[in-house]
């Protein structure tokens, strides 16, 4: 929560229960309790939420239908739509896209976020997304692995396993990675360790022979 007016009134509770909450915490990825604001007034009243990623926020309308959300990306929920977690099978967890998935269902309205844009495509036979870009997705899609092309252009472009999707069904994509992320910056900050340590041991010597040691 970024901002509230403040005739509006908040609490915070285990969602559903203590086990439905411990199991969305240990297998969704998300917090154990949650924040329920109310309106007790009968005027219209601003509430400002965020995400900790740097990227879109987007509101779906679930009519009594279900949605399945990666780890990180639920925000918030209106009354009536119920939480859940999903096993998501080997093949999800082989592609990065980790073992459960969160699901939502019901009838309201869920926001969500990703890192980077947000991006619906309707999906309609079958179609690849590279690994730590689908942000959510709809039942009616099935999850598969597989190489982005040949065995050799797989290897030699760095591309490796991808999603092979199929079936029917919207899914939202996020155009940027946050596993992308941690691998570019991951050997600049080996490199800046480095160049601490170097740092460190020149300015030792340095006290040394000040020291006359």
């Amino acid at each position: 929560m970024v901002s509230m007016d403040s005739q509006l009134t908040m609490k915070t509770e285990l969602s559903g229960g203590l086990f439905p909450a411990l199991m969305r915490r240990f297998f969704g990825g998300e917090s154990l309790f949650v924040n329920v604001f109310t309106n007790q007034t009968r005027q219209n009243l601003n509430l400002v939420l965020t995400q900790s990623n740097l990227g879109d926020i987007e509101a779906i309308n679930l009519e009594g239908k279900a949605i399945y959300f990666q780890p990180g990306a639920y925000i918030a929920n209106t009354p009536g739509i119920k939480m859940g977690v999903r096993w998501a099978g080997f093949k999800s967890a082989f592609a990065g896209e980790g073992w459960f998935k969160l699901r939502l269902s019901g009838r309201g309205q869920v926001f969500f976020g990703g890192y980077g844009g947000i991006t619906p495509k309707t999906v309609q036979g079958e179609f690849i997304v590279d690994n730590s870009h689908l942000l959510a997705y709809e039942p009616g899609i099935k999850m598969g692995i597989g190489l982005s092309g040949g065995l050799l252009g797989s290897l030699t472009s760095g591309e490796g396993f991808v999603n092979r999707l199929s079936g029917q069904g919207k899914i939202y994509l996020q155009s940027r990675s946050m596993s992308g992320l941690v691998g570019f910056l991951s050997p600049k900050m080996l490199k800046l360790g480095n160049g601490k340590r170097r740092m460190s041991q020149a300015g030792n010597i340095a006290e040394r022979f000040l020291n006359g040691d």
